[in-house]
């Protein structure tokens, strides 16, 4: 085997070589002629007489990345010829393949022909050709071509999709493909005929133009296609525009994109008018953005709004039944915390009313930590302000919901806190924790609590762990956790109104906190003791078993709970979580509250199954109703999952019950099939709840997706679209 860098009797040739190798892979000649010296390969290199150099056997030319081999390649100094016989192999990276048997072309490479030549695009658009001709040095001009995805199997040598036409010309600069004569064949039957079709090619990631239309049908609607057509607005922005129309609405989708230097932005909404509110204009608009600054600050916004309540559910756009639009800068870093917020809620809930809920928000929050005091441990402070309007200004409660409908309300506070652990001979953790709540409130609009209060609220608490932890012989591992906490709090000041402590949860995630309201307007009071333990068995066969069993025992009861929450009495109910893994397949949690009698006043349970052809989870869950809070029970169960059928073939399926009502709430099927070339997704679904503005209603959606056309990427690699 010979092998030569560039010497002088075959400078000629190598630079020709490299200039093909660049041309044809979109390079140029112009980039071909600079950088780094070609490299040739070839089992024999002979001159005949002093026009002709000639290189033959497994020939491999190397330059700038790039590869090119044949069997044979052949310069005519005095044509100006350079002839190369196959198999010709042209690749660059993993975007450009060019295969043929062989190939004719000038001494410029700018122009010539390749035969039984067959190009792929970003390892997926194959366009297999006749004849190839280059010209110009950036057009591919293919005739007699067919083009596809999808691979080719011998049972089914006809791919699933393909299109043939009389001429493709590929634009390289432009990354574009044009179709002349074309005709659309799905397993062979044409179905669609275009005198002229673009298409982007795969690694081109936007490019305007349309993309794969959408048919949906739905009970309320009826039976419509949305065709989204996208628009570049330059490397850093696009527009999306998506007619939506069926025989009952005509609605225009719109999404808006922008990536800046420092942050992005994303816009989405939608303009009805349709036969479901006949007269009215409907719509929504949804947004985000997240932006860094200097010196830490990051900027980050989202809206929601929707012109009523229907309107997200009758288009499949959300299920949410609450929309919340902010806007908050905040600073992180390792010692502090700044935040500064401004929210504004849209309750699409029939049993509310916008006017009378706490719909305008300001938030503003600072929170520093300080490490090697002079009592060592770790304190820190806390400075928050808060304020929250409502629309109404009726200073009581007219709509007998227990709490005044124009109340407004604004809170300055500040925490101080301090902590520190010690670690004892016998190996328990020692923890002190005390902490201080100053709280100063404004309310206005209320005629029972107008007016300004001002209230303290100490907290002091010990803490004491101990874990133990075990391998047996077998390499099986015990860890277990005692822990009791012991907490005092009280509080200096008049009772406020309570509005974000409304529902209070209890789990091992607050099993030892100083106070189970979430929020500011009250604190749990009072001496009590939290106390729990947890084991962990961690088996080496690749299972683990871990259980949390906790409590509260107060010294009296202060009535501060609803029933129904766990919490309420002198003792709360008994927590108890459980969690067990097998393997990384089966997942089974359970969190349950319930009293000495074993009466339960919550219960969760998940189990989660995620194999190699079936994947499940169902979920139950049982809620006693608060007292002051919901007025009946909560019982329901849900089941979701998928099936693989065959290699392309998925199901799903979704389900969810409520026994309260003792009917199905929701129910979906679904079947995808799925190979390296096109993604069809069929879906039915069916909503049985009804309101005074939302009604019950059946949809079905068919998409497709199609590998290969401009940056969608290969679905499914390895999976054949050969009809299986």
């Amino acid at each position: 085997m010979a092998r030569i860098a560039c010497a002088p009797a075959l400078a000629a040739l190598l630079r020709l070589a490299a200039l093909w190798l660049a041309l044809s892979l979109a390079a140029g000649p112009a980039a071909a002629q600079s950088g780094p010296p070609a490299s040739l390969v070839a089992d024999r290199v002979q001159v005949l007489g002093n026009q002709t150099l000639v290189a033959e056997g497994n020939v491999e030319v190397l330059y700038q990345g790039r590869r090119l081999t044949a069997s044979q390649i052949i310069f005519d100094q005095s044509t100006n010829s350079l002839s190369i016989n196959g198999p010709i192999r042209i690749e660059e990276g993993d975007q450009y393949l060019v295969l043929a048997s062989r190939a004719e072309l000038d001494a410029k490479l700018e122009n010539g022909i390749l035969e039984s030549a067959r190009m792929v695009l970003g390892q997926q658009l194959q366009l297999a050709a006749a004849e190839m001709a280059r010209a110009d040095g950036r057009y591919t001009q293919l005739y007699k071509t067919v083009a596809s995805s999808c691979m080719v199997c011998v049972s089914n040598p006809v791919p699933l999709w393909q299109i043939r036409a009389k001429r493709v010309v590929h634009d390289q600069l432009e990354r574009q493909l044009y179709f002349d004569n074309a005709t659309i064949q799905v397993m062979g039957v044409s179905i669609f005929y275009l005198p002229r079709l673009r298409l982007p090619d795969p690694t081109l990631k936007r490019a305007t133009g349309f993309l794969i239309p959408q048919l949906r049908t739905t009970s309320r609607l009826g039976t419509g296609i949305k065709i989204p057509y996208f628009i570049a607005m330059g490397p850093s922005q696009d527009l999306t525009l998506a007619p939506y129309i069926s025989s009952r609405t005509t609605t225009i989708d719109l999404r808006y994109r922008r990536v800046f230097g420092n942050g992005r932005l994303s816009f989405s909404g939608a303009y009805t008018s349709d036969r479901i509110l006949p007269g009215k204009k409907r719509g929504y608009i949804f947004g985000t953005g997240n932006f860094r600054y200097p010196h830490d600050y990051r900027l980050r916004f989202d809206i929601q709004s929707t012109s009523d309540a229907a309107y997200l559910l009758d288009y499949g756009i959300s299920d949410k039944d609450r929309l919340k639009s902010d806007v908050e800068l905040s600073r992180t870093r390792r010692d502090s915390y700044l935040s500064a917020a401004l929210v504004h809620y849209q309750s699409l809930r029939s049993s509310e009313d916008n006017a009378t809920l706490p719909t305008l928000i300001g938030d503003a929050f600072y929170q520093r930590r300080i490490t090697n005091g002079p009592f060592g441990g770790i304190a820190g402070y806390r400075l928050e302000a808060h304020s929250h309007v409502r629309a109404s200004t009726t200073p009581t409660d007219a709509n007998l919901d227990g709490i005044v409908d124009g109340r407004d309300v604004s809170r300055a506070s500040l925490r101080l806190d301090w902590q520190k652990t010690w670690t004892l001979r016998s190996g328990i953790e020692l923890s002190a924790l005390s902490e201080v709540n100053a709280d100063f409130y404004a309310i206005g609009q209320d005629a029972t609590a107008a007016g300004t209060v001002s209230r303290i609220t100490p907290f002091a608490a010990v803490t004491l762990r101990w874990p133990w932890s075990k391998t047996t012989a077998r390499g099986v591992s015990h860890v277990i956790e005692p822990v009791a906490q012991f907490v005092f709090s009280d509080d200096f000041g008049p009772t406020v109104p309570n509005e974000d402590s409304t529902r209070v949860e209890f789990d091992e995630g607050n099993l030892f906190s100083l106070s189970r309201f979430p929020g500011s307007d009250v604190y749990e009071r009072g001496l009590r003791a939290n106390i729990g333990v947890s084991w962990t068995r961690y088996d080496p066969g690749g299972w683990s078993l871990g259980l949390t069993v906790g409590r509260i025992l107060r010294a009296r009861d202060l009535g501060q709970f609803n029933q129904g929450s766990g919490l309420a009495g002198k003792n709360s109910d008994w927590l108890a979580a459980v969690q067990l893994r097998i393997d990384p397949k089966l997942t089974l949690t359970n969190r349950a509250l319930f009293s000495d009698g074993l009466k339960f006043s919550r219960n969760e349970a998940r189990i989660s199954y995620s194999g190699e052809r079936l994947k499940l989870g169902s979920s139950f869950v049982w809620l006693r109703a608060e007292t002051g809070v919901s007025a009946t029970n909560r019982s329901e169960w849900s089941v979701d999952g998928s099936y693989t059928l065959r290699d392309n073939w998925t199901g799903r399926f979704d389900w969810r019950y409520d026994f309260v009502t003792k009917n199905a709430a929701s129910a979906g099927i679904g079947l995808v099939y799925l190979t390296e070339c096109i993604e069809l997704d069929l879906s039915l679904s069916r909503r049985f709840t009804s309101s005074t503005t939302v009604e019950p209603e059946t949809k079905f959606s068919l998409k497709v997706g199609v590998a290969g056309v401009g940056a969608s990427r290969r679905v499914k690699p390895g999976k054949s679209g050969c009809y299986g």
